[in-house]
């Protein structure tokens, strides 16, 4: 029987929505900061010392739900304590394994798909810990990463340097608030960095050249198309490569992103910019596109295949705020997601369109900064700061 269980080979089986249950050993507040959720694991959460008390009496399988699906993977901070309640489990029958690693090693495993595009390769990075996505584009002896984490600049380089290729030049979509940005990592090894102005103005303090919406720069003999995507962000940008539209936050795969995040902000300007990004700027792309979006949870439905739809509906307009004090704002965006192949999390436009459901209700607002943080948090539950 195994006894051990590796970050990456758990990843795996929750991609293929095997069953089992988590049982997570660790303090509240830590889990309440932090956790593996998964829709084909049922969590467990049971103190570490109610084991430890439950062992001296001889039964800490009473600690489980008699219909605990098995296997039972035990987690912990650091794969030292939960490897003793797994231990535990397993001389009473169960069959019980340790996550290696606990946390901290769930939190270095990072995902990867290719998908070939027309001049080269896109592949997303994804980091199932965070939600986080990152894209390396390919293209003959060229490479750009979008998006990157801090924690893994040097596997951007390598990646890159495997296909063949050399990291030339790195790209934030936005200013990100939910991860530490490798960008200025991935610039120290030799790629050049760029941002929008309007992005760079927030606060940059190191060189990074301007990428200005409707123009194009090359990767390679690739003409790469920057599309202004404001809304979540001031100075978000998308990037087109071969039919992807890389669009950073502005779109999830499920939802839109929260227009609320920057400090002393107009929110409701912020979410009305949002939905004509959604149903203005993006309106000429062809209905083929793939959307790229940067964070991804598993709760989103998942199809087989991107595919097309020959006719798509019109976005509802957001309506005038009402002199009361309420206003109408962008909730949530419900579509069905694709997979391209194994574990890629993108979406067809034309399925996003014909699937958009922009909830308009109406909410009342006492503070903008505290009520319209209501706007998709779970989206936003499971991202957590990289270190």
């Amino acid at each position: 029987m195994d006894t051990l269980l590796s970050p990456d080979t758990l990843a795996t089986r929750l991609d293929h929505d095997e069953s089992i249950t988590l049982l997570d050993i660790r303090n509240r507040s830590e889990i309440d900061n932090w956790r593996i959720e998964a829709a084909s694991a049922t969590r467990v959460e049971v103190p570490y010392m109610k084991f430890l008390a439950a062992g001296a009496s001889g039964d800490p399988a009473s600690l489980l739900p008699a219909d605990a699906t098995e296997p039972v993977v035990a987690v912990c901070a650091r794969g030292e304590a939960s490897d003793e309640v797994a231990t535990m489990l397993r001389e009473t029958g169960i069959d019980a394994v340790n996550l290696a690693g606990g946390m901290e090693g769930w939190g270095q495993v990072y995902c990867t798909t290719n998908c070939a595009t027309e001049s080269g390769i896109l592949k997303q990075y994804r980091r199932p810990s965070s939600g986080c996505l990152a894209y390396l584009f390919v293209t003959g002896e060229s490479a750009l990463v979008i998006d990157p984490l801090r924690a893994f600049a040097d596997r951007y380089v390598a990646d890159a340097k495997e296909m063949g290729a050399e990291l030339v030049a790195v790209v934030d979509t936005h200013v990100h608030a939910d991860h530490i940005s490798g960008l200025r990592t991935v610039t120290a090894r030799g790629a050049t960095p760029y941002m929008s102005s309007k992005a760079i103005d927030r606060g940059v303090t190191f060189d990074v050249e301007s990428l200005a919406p409707g123009t194009a720069f090359t990767i390679g003999d690739t003409a790469i198309d920057v599309l202004a995507s404001p809304g979540h962000t001031t100075g978000g940008i998308s990037l087109a490569i071969d039919g992807y539209l890389v669009c950073g936050d502005t779109l999830f795969l499920d939802g839109v992103a929260r227009p609320d995040l920057e400090a002393d902000n107009n929110a409701q300007a912020f979410a009305y910019d949002l939905h004509r990004t959604v149903t203005e700027r993006f309106a000429d792309l062809p209905d083929d596109t793939v959307i790229a979006p940067g964070h991804y949870h598993d709760g989103a439905p998942q199809s087989s295949s991107v595919t097309s739809a020959s006719s798509c509906g019109h976005l509802p307009p957001i309506r005038t705020p009402s002199s009361s004090g309420l206003f109408q704002i962008l909730d949530r965006v419900r579509l069905t997601t694709s997979v391209l192949s194994e574990s890629i999390w993108v979406a067809s436009k034309s399925m996003i369109k014909r699937r958009l459901n922009l909830k308009l209700d109406r909410i009342t607002v006492q503070s903008p900064q505290t009520e319209i943080s209501r706007l998709n948090t779970a989206q936003t539950a499971a991202h957590r700061d990289d270190q």
